[in-house]
């Protein structure tokens, strides 16, 4: 925000919810040594709630999942909510999600359970800066490094951030309804044929694009555990164990597909029928224990296609004055 200078403040953690984390966009090229890149399980509302507040699209934020927790800001300052709705009110206010809201010192956050998908966003006018590790702020919850300390947040921590200070007056700003609909409702999870899609007869493939599938309660930041009709290998092959990528679809012997998520581990020896296009992961990161997920093969132009398409409408024209 221009007239605005940065000074560190703090959020003071009075209930921390299920589990809420410190996440940017995540650390990418240390998969070498075991390390995926974690961040943002949804980073397309995490990108959003920063183009509203004028932050760098990588600043990091509150990633709060399913339950929201109580949270007071000590220094008055601007923020958004994105993502899901957990019916957040500030000093017993209720305030709108997808919109940049100012903060006075002292003022309490309180957020209950989710009302709509998984994950909510707490940006803030300049970021949460805590310390950098292999470059990210980002909680890499399975091996405990980065984040605030290297794990979820609890009662009585508190969180810095670089506030925006200074005189310039605050306007509001929200994103275009018809932009959320078109980014964050999707019925159908679409994907590109995996690289041991040939050990899977046609019959297999058809039942893995028809079946209904639902997130079972072990989901977590490694992966999405789905439950549902059993796929089968046509042919029974031995892998040697390689790399795997975020929104692999891995097939088990259980036949039961895992979908492979922020934090997974970086090599993997189960057969990959599939791999959710980039411009869908966001959407993973929405789904709840008991969501219903389909899925569709598309081609890979057509992956390029959408993921273009996407970053277009990540961008400061779909904002809007209140």
């Amino acid at each position: 925000m221009e007239g605005c200078l940065n000074e560190i403040s703090y959020i003071n953690v009075i209930s921390p919810g299920f589990q809420t984390t410190v996440q940017d966009l995540g650390r990418y090229g240390f998969a070498h040594l075991g390390v995926s890149a974690s961040g943002a399980a949804d980073p397309v509302s995490l990108r959003i709630g920063n183009l509203l507040l004028g932050n760098p699209q990588n600043a990091a934020a509150l990633e709060l999942t399913l339950v929201g927790g109580e949270y007071q800001f000590e220094s008055g300052c601007v923020f958004a909510l994105t993502g899901s709705d957990f019916g957040a009110t500030l000093d017993g206010q209720e305030i709108p999600l997808w919109s940049s809201v100012k903060a006075q010192a002292g003022q309490i956050l309180r957020s209950g359970s989710t009302r709509s998908g998984a994950r909510c966003y707490l940006c803030i006018g300049g970021g949460i800066n805590t310390r950098r590790v292999l470059g990210s702020f980002s909680t890499h919850v399975m091996t405990s490094i980065g984040g605030f300390s290297g794990r979820p947040l609890r009662g009585g921590d508190r969180v810095r951030f670089l506030g925006q200070v200074g005189d310039a007056p605050f306007r509001p700003q929200r994103l275009k309804k018809a932009v959320i609909h078109q980014l964050m409702h999707r019925s159908v999870i679409r994907v590109t044929h995996g690289p041991q899609a040939d050990l899977f007869s046609d019959e297999v493939t058809a039942l893995f694009t028809t079946a209904v599938y639902h997130v079972t309660e072990e989901t977590n930041r490694m992966g999405l555990r789905l439950t549902g009709s059993v796929l089968k290998q046509e042919r029974a092959a031995e892998m040697v164990t390689e790399g795997v990528a975020l929104g692999a679809v891995q097939i088990p012997p259980s036949g039961e597909p895992i979908l492979l998520f922020v934090e997974h581990q970086t090599t993997g020896g189960y057969p990959k029928i599939a791999n959710v296009v980039s411009a869908d992961i966001h959407i993973l990161g929405q789904l709840r224990p008991r969501d219903s997920v389909r899925f569709e093969f598309i081609s890979f132009e057509r992956a390029h296609e959408l993921l273009l398409r996407q970053e277009a409408m990540i961008s400061t024209q779909f904002l809007e004055f209140v």
